[in-house]
Parts: structure tokens; sequence; C-alpha cells
């Protein structure tokens, strides 16, 4: 697995950035999306820059930036599930102390493992 560095369009050189990356490798897609003001059209726009690329986007996880979640956060993953061109992997809370088990309690392991095993 490989983590996208703070975005999908980010360069990683003057010639090279991460859809490059994603293709080159052969690698699915997962869409992590900050759940704040802005992030339908975020999660929109991204999704549809990694299709358009060539890509394959298989889910999206919401990621909760703050002890209090958003404002109509429930709304606003609700309206990405039916937006989104993937299924929704999980929504992580806000964490203090960040741990791969805290997390992982979160995600669907069935769907990362349908992916795996492809």
């Amino acid at each position: 697995m490989v983590e996208g560095v703070g975005g999908w369009c980010v360069p990683l050189s003057k010639t090279f950035d991460i859809p490059a990356l994603a293709r080159g490798l052969g690698l699915p897609v997962v869409l992590v999306v900050g759940l704040r003001l802005g992030c339908l059209n975020h999660a929109r726009l991204s999704a549809e820059s990694i299709t358009a690329g060539g890509c394959r986007l298989v889910g999206w996880v919401g990621n909760r930036l703050t002890a209090q979640p958003m404002d109509r956060q429930a709304d606003n993953v609700a309206t990405l599930k039916q937006l989104l061109p993937a299924p929704c992997w999980g929504v992580v809370s806000h964490f203090d102390v960040l741990t791969p088990a805290a997390v992982a309690a979160h995600l669907d392991g069935t769907a990362l493992m349908h992916v795996l095993n492809e």
C-alpha cells in the first residue's frame, strides 16, 4: 500500500506525480476525504481526476479532522455515499493518540481484503 502524501495531484518531482506513481505501480486508489467544509467538492473532483487519469478508485474513507464532528457530518457522509463511484470503507474518528488498531476499528476490513485478493 502507498500513502498519497497530501493529495491526489501532488507532484513528486518536476515530471512525476502521485497519479503517475499509482499508474506505474498498477495500484488501486483509496480516497481519504477530510470531513470539513468543502469535502463534497474535494471528493467529487478527486474521484473524477482519479478515474479520468486511468486509475481505479476502489473505495473512500471519511476522516474526521477535529475532536468535534463537522456540522451536518452525517448528512455529508450520506451525500458522499450517493455521489462517489466507489464504496465507503468507513469514517475514522479524530484521535488524540493514533494507533493502527484504533483506526482499523473504524474501517471495513472486508473491502480492503477483497481489493488485495483481486
